[in-house]
């Protein structure tokens, strides 16, 4: 079942239950298109989570962590302001639509009674959430400004005047006198009769008109199933549905042709989101914090290939050097052959008798300043050698680097991702905040912990500043560390001196996964004692040296999986 009017109908009732009379503790903006209000009700804190995530957008209470930014933006300033202190008065559904209106009673800086009104619309990348003062019907502010240019119905801006979305030309579904025995009579199976209902009723995704249609045809009481179904989402039974050929929905009920093997339940509406959404909105999540992150080290990666490229081209003139310094010495030798003005001449080879050499000259020159010319350029050609080598290594350590973290975005979560912005910006990558606004200094978060089969403790570093945490700061020196061979990868360490061969195998398998070589099927993980590493003055984040290591061949696999 998709995220429709009627999924709308169950969440708002249970989330009326749930916050009516609460007080709004603390409003955050962990990520752009999300906002997370805390409400105390029921000597209880709700963390309400309103998403206009283009991709996953919804509202619940959701129980999963979330980190917020060192700086807090406008809109969650201007949201603190108007709802912290603010009492849930109502939250109410327009008509069976997906749009919802939380009702605030607080009181302006003058003291007075005002009511606050901020709407959430789910509608995919049109989402939206905008705080609405009552009375004047004005805009105090939106989460994504709409200007007229993008928009000329709505103008989602602070101070201009809020209008609802246009309405549909359909029916509220919970409105009485319905004309569902009407179409019911005249379509006598499930798709036709489900396409008709999407087009009469409001709020009927296809999932929901399906189940709709389905009732309708097994009944013989018309008014019986369509009452029983439309009040079914006043009491849900949440259910997630796991067919094992297909995959994974949810739903507010169980569907009726659903196998009972395939239906995990769940106690709250909020909950079901919560398990369904964890996965795909943390991804998602990541991918948004991570645009300006992945937008640096592309633009890092191409120039650094292309100074690669111009260095190996400058060591590969630099290897026919030789050959500027025998024209030097032939047009020294053969000095008086030269005439003003001349572009070209050939003369004997003194070191390849049988192929006489045709050296170019610049006109302008003469003869002598010729011959000085080619001795020049074989002497720069040579003293460069030195310095290109230098900064060819210099370019390639840089596009490991650069190669490891793109490694660690593809599996990190948005602390991570936090964490890796910070690193780059102390690299001097991405800009610092100016110096004049206080920021809040970011922990560097805990390594991901796995056990292996026989319990043995594993940590696996999740990107750079972890990495050097967990190797210099957490590992003890007598563990034993582990990483992929000559490839970008996690820094893993298992908490023991003396883990069986069946331990280092599981952790050599997770060094596998959390690295580049996760999609190989024989990667060479290196492993040896914490005490044998070594981090380099001036090293890169996560960058560390090591003698002695031993190597095995594993298939990528991260525990629990």
């Amino acid at each position: 079942m998709s995220f429709d009017g009627f999924f709308t109908h169950a969440i708002v009732h249970e989330l009326n239950q749930q916050l009516a009379t609460g007080r709004v503790a603390k409003v955050s903006q962990p990520y752009p298109a999300e906002l997370i209000i805390t409400i105390r009700a029921h000597r209880h804190n709700y963390p309400l989570l309103l998403s206009a995530n283009p991709t996953y957008p919804r509202i619940q209470v959701t129980t999963i962590p979330y980190q917020n930014p060192a700086v807090p933006t406008n809109f969650t300033m201007t949201m603190r302001k108007y709802l912290e202190g603010a009492i849930v008065n109502q939250i109410e559904q327009v008509d069976n639509d997906r749009i919802i209106k939380l009702t605030f009673d607080t009181r302006d800086e003058l003291g007075d009674s005002q009511q606050l009104v901020l709407v959430s619309e789910i509608m995919a990348r049109h989402s939206n959430i905008s705080l609405v003062n009552k009375k004047t019907g004005k805009i105090i502010d939106s989460i994504k400004h709409v200007g007229s240019d993008q928009n000329r119905v709505r103008l989602l801006l602070p101070g201009a005047t809020f209008v609802m979305p246009p309405k549909q030309d359909k029916v509220n579904p919970y409105l009485p006198n319905q004309v569902y025995s009407n179409l019911a009579r005249q379509y006598h199976e499930v798709p036709s009769l489900a396409k008709a209902l999407q087009q009469r009723y409001q709020g009927l995704g296809r999932d929901s008109a399906q189940e709709l249609a389905s009732e309708l045809l097994a009944s013989d009481n018309l008014p019986t199933a369509y009452q029983q179904f439309i009040n079914s989402f006043n009491d849900p039974d949440p259910v997630l549905i796991k067919p094992t050929d297909g995959k994974t929905q949810f739903a507010a009920f169980p569907p009726r042709n659903a196998s009972p093997d395939e239906l995990q339940h769940f106690a709250t509406v909020s909950e079901l989101l919560d398990a369904f959404y964890a996965n795909k909105a943390q991804e998602d999540r990541s991918k948004e914090l991570a645009g300006q992150v992945l937008k640096v080290i592309k633009n890092e990666l191409k120039k650094d290939r292309r100074k690669v490229k111009k260095l190996n081209q400058q060591l590969a003139d630099a290897a026919s050097a030789d050959q500027y310094r025998v024209c030097g010495e032939i047009l020294t030798t053969y000095l008086s052959k030269l005439k003003p003005g001349m572009t070209e001449i050939t003369l004997p080879n003194f070191y390849d008798e049988n192929k006489p050499l045709a050296i170019k000259l610049s006109p302008e020159l003469s003869p002598s300043r010729n011959a000085q010319k080619y001795f020049t350029k074989y002497n720069k050609l040579k003293t460069s050698v030195a310095y290109v080598n230098e900064q060819l290594k210099l370019a390639n350590d840089e596009i490991t680097y650069f190669e490891n973290i793109e490694n660690q975005i593809k599996l990190a979560n948005p602390a991570d991702i936090q964490e890796i912005r910070l690193e780059l910006q102390e690299q001097g990558y991405i800009k610092k905040k100016k110096k004049g606004k206080k920021q809040r200094k970011i922990q560097v978060s805990k390594p991901e912990e796995f056990h292996a089969s026989d319990g043995t403790l594993i940590l696996v570093g999740k990107n750079n500043m972890q990495n050097d945490r967990l190797s210099f700061k957490i590992a003890n020196k007598n563990e034993i560390w582990l990483h992929v061979k000559d490839i970008p990868g996690s820094h893993v360490v298992i908490r023991s001196t003396a883990p069986s061969e069946d331990t280092i195998l599981e952790a050599a398998e997770l060094a596998a996964y959390y690295s580049k070589g996760r999609d190989s099927d024989n990667v060479p993980v290196d492993y040896l004692p914490v005490k044998r590493l070594h981090k380099p003055n001036g090293g890169k984040p996560g960058f560390v040296t090591f003698t002695g290591q031993k190597t095995l061949y594993v298939t990528p696999h991260k525990l629990g999986d």
